[in-house]
């Protein structure tokens, strides 16, 4: 059981750093490739997993149920399959609220980006770092094994994240579209929703070992 809490956060981490990396590739159409776009980026997939892992531990407390995963991976998953087309028009709404003739000011070219970013990674990485807490929870059967539990899923899902830096990074931008990339994480996310309904079983007998007095 512990293997597969890996693997499910392995590639939660995986989507999550390619979201970041190519994200920053999509809001660099807007805003350039400054350093401020990168920072931007970075800091609002930080802010993500802040509060998707404090949501999810909450949820994995009150509701230790799989299909509570599901319900947050498949509508993250699905806007994600959709990001192209609706990115753009937000973005354009940032860059165009601006007035044409005047410069913009340079606390809005630093704060442009946070908000493009915050707007269109915000929630679908909050959503995948959910995943965390769930699985830490999932593969703990009693006190005695919780730092060896969570230590797996979170090397788990940070080899998914150094995985998702360098295969986003030196292969999937060299031989896709950025549509393309974006739409394959919707369709990932929206499998990997799916697919923790399979860890219901063991999420089951989380629950009963609750109810057992040790």
């Amino acid at each position: 059981m512990r293997s597969a809490a890996a693997t499910v956060v392995f590639a939660g981490g995986f989507i999550m750093m390619v979201l970041e990396v190519i994200g920053a590739r999509l809001l660099a159409k807007d805003f350039g490739s400054s350093f401020h776009v990168w920072v931007s980026q970075i800091g609002v997939v930080m802010i993500a997993l802040t509060a998707g892992y404090y949501l999810g531990g909450a949820l994995a407390d009150r509701h230790p149920r799989a299909v509570v995963l599901t319900w947050l991976l498949c509508p993250a998953g699905l806007a994600l399959c959709f990001l192209p087309d609706w990115a753009p028009l937000l973005l354009d709404f940032i860059i165009q609220r601006h007035p044409l003739d005047q410069p913009i000011p340079a606390f809005w070219q630093k704060l442009d980006p946070v908000l493009g970013s915050a707007l269109v990674f915000l929630a679908p990485c909050a959503a995948l770092a959910t995943l965390s807490p769930f699985m830490i929870r999932f593969s703990t059967r009693s006190m005695a094994q919780i730092g060896r539990s969570s230590g797996l899923v979170i090397a788990a899902s940070t080899l998914g994240s150094i995985a998702g830096v360098f295969i986003s990074g030196f292969v999937l931008i060299d031989h896709f579209r950025v549509s393309v990339i974006f739409r394959s994480m919707g369709v990932a996310t929206i499998l990997l929703g799916v697919l923790c309904l399979g860890l219901e079983p063991g999420l089951s007998r989380v629950r009963e070992s609750d109810r057992t007095p040790e």
